[in-house]
């Protein structure tokens, strides 16, 4: 895969909670306009990679590039092209969905005329823009997910990650979220790194990376991870290869 075709590059990256290893010598890609699904149970260092590529955490050990820019090197260049949805809602509850946008365009130096037209595009496109003037605690769940997606889009990333974005959602609202940012990688050509412990939120063309204690265990599409574990399909493949037994 030609380098400047990867939005985002992670080779060797380590790191430890004390003496606990959280990550071991972790390396994969992502390509532009990929979906890529982070997989993994609880505990197996998504969160802990995620705080890396974001810079919330700090490893001596290994290399993050996200579209070409060393995040150690130049760490401004590297971030302004990452959209990041993190587990924990940040949204402020008492600012309307325009307000909480607007804020967040303001932040990243956007002129306030081409910040008001990215709102209006990233809600229209995210089916919340007839929505715009609510207070965020009067939405529901899988709305305010959707208002935190326009958020980290405003700004035109090349690398999206959202980190377990559908917890505590209902099924019908997961599937929706899941539905559109796979259309987005496809019509918007953003990478996608999409960090779940669900099987039901992998699809059959995407390609999953398989993280378990730290280490990338698997790193392929669907179907050849699925044959590699000589397993039916991708569920009984992750449990093949992170050693679970179902009860």
């Amino acid at each position: 895969m030609a380098q400047n075709s990867l939005a985002l590059e992670i080779a060797g990256l380590s790191f430890n909670f004390g003496k606990k290893a959280a990550l071991d010598d972790v390396s994969f890609a992502v390509a532009k306009g990929q979906f890529k699904v982070l997989l993994g149970p609880n505990g197996a260092g998504k969160t802990t990679l995620f705080s890396l590529v974001t810079r919330l955490y700090v490893s001596a050990r290994g290399n993050i590039r996200v579209n070409g820019a060393d995040l150690r090197d130049a760490p401004l260049l590297a971030l302004a092209q990452m959209g990041i949805v993190f587990q924990q809602p940040t949204l402020d509850l008492d600012l309307n969905v325009r307000q909480n946008l607007l804020y967040h365009a303001a932040l990243h130096g956007m002129e306030k005329k081409h910040a008001r037209e990215r709102v209006e595009t990233e809600l229209a496109r995210l089916g919340m823009l007839e929505r715009q003037t609510e207070k965020v605690r009067q939405l529901n769940g899988g709305h305010r997910r959707r208002v935190e997606i326009a958020r980290a889009l405003l700004h035109q990333p090349k690398m999206l990650l959202l980190d377990e974005p559908t917890v505590g959602l209902d099924a019908p609202s997961r599937r929706d979220i899941v539905e559109h940012v796979h259309r987005m990688a496809q019509e918007q050509n953003i990478a996608i790194l999409w960090a779940t412990h669900l099987i039901d939120e992998v699809f059959e063309e995407d390609s999953v990376i398989v993280l378990h204690q730290g280490r990338v265990c698997a790193d392929d599409s669907v179907a050849r991870v699925t044959a590699q574990a000589g397993a039916a399909n991708i569920a009984a493949a992750f449990d093949r290869i992170t050693g679970y037994t179902p009860a």
